[in-house]
């Protein structure tokens, strides 16, 4: 049997059909719309699964159920999505999985996005031979997962959340509502909000020139990735600023948790590759009471799929 994962991001909703050793058979990638709230969003993601279903050439009979990782806070018997402040005015309650399900006509799982992605790279990828690890996402927004012995920790459903890890008490405001948390620095989002800052008080940069170029309307990873290699001085500062801060953070952490592992992903993380986790590794150890024994840092080896066959993994649940 065949099953559905879909990664549901702040800038993307990527779709993956799966069969039964994890081959993607089938895929799908829409932008997230930036307007008409959860219902949008949900519309979206049905288009998005009956697209990847009929790309894989499978029969929807032969698909055994649908799986979605959400940013947010994730019921998962009730079905509901709450406060995924990445979304469009998504800040109250949807009943997403039931309301999916309607639209496909399929049963739907539902998953903390990053949760899932963290439990692929563990199973299928970067931290398979490991016995924990713990995952950073960099993309919109900084997510993050735990494994121990094998096993995702999960705490009372809060846990990995290392976005929201403050790494300067007097910092630039965060999405939460707090200052100074790591997501305020590395997130994508808040990296555009202090470029697009910046360029108001006249500062230059190519980033914008890029995105109208590109036809987009956010600065992508793409974006910062082409920046980066034409020497853009405030994409150079802003991703320097970035890896301080994911330095403190993931060093605090590795004191806190001592993993044998720490994989880097999302779609920066992903997208500057092996090079960008060497620089956080090297910002991370003189954070770390052990830094004779640091944990292995490895780039997300699923890479932007990830999420999408993370989630795939829930109707399994």
């Amino acid at each position: 049997m065949h099953r559905v994962g879909v990664d549901l991001g702040g800038t993307k909703i990527q779709t993956v059909v799966v069969d039964q050793d994890y081959n993607v058979t089938g895929s799908n990638r829409q932008p997230t719309p930036r307007k008409g709230g959860p219902k949008a969003v949900t519309r979206a993601i049905a288009n998005s699964v009956n697209a990847a279903i009929k790309d894989s050439g499978v029969k929807r009979n032969e698909v055994m159920g649908v799986g979605v990782g959400s940013p947010g806070q994730i019921d998962k018997r009730a079905g509901t999505v709450s406060h995924a402040g990445n979304l469009p005015d998504w800040l109250g309650t949807y009943a997403l999985g039931p309301e999916l399900s309607k639209r496909v006509k399929m049963s739907v799982d539902l998953g903390n996005d990053v949760q899932v992605a963290v439990r692929s790279e563990a199973e299928l990828g970067s931290g398979a031979t490991s016995n924990s690890l713990l995952g950073v996402f960099v993309g919109t927004g900084i997510g993050g997962g735990v494994v121990i012995n094998r096993k995702m920790w999960l705490g009372r459903g809060a846990a990995g959340e290392i976005g929201h890890t403050v790494v300067d008490v007097n910092g630039p405001p965060c999405p939460c509502g707090r200052k100074g948390c790591l997501e305020a620095y590395a997130g994508r989002s808040a990296m555009e909000i202090q470029a697009r800052k910046w360029v108001a008080e006249g500062r230059s940069t190519n980033l914008f020139h890029i995105m109208k170029k590109k036809g987009r309307d956010r600065l992508t990873s793409g974006i910062w990735a082409r920046a980066l290699k034409k020497d853009d001085e405030m994409a150079t500062e802003l991703i320097d600023r970035a890896v301080w801060a994911l330095g403190i953070a993931i060093g605090s952490a590795t004191n806190l948790l001592d993993t044998d592992m720490v994989v880097i992903g999302g779609g920066i993380g992903v997208r500057l590759g092996q090079p960008f986790v060497d620089r956080i590794a090297e910002a991370s150890l003189p954070r770390m009471v052990m830094a004779q024994r640091p944990p292995v840092f490895r780039t997300a080896a699923l890479g932007d799929l990830g999420g999408a066959v993370g989630a795939a993994l829930l109707p399994l649940d």
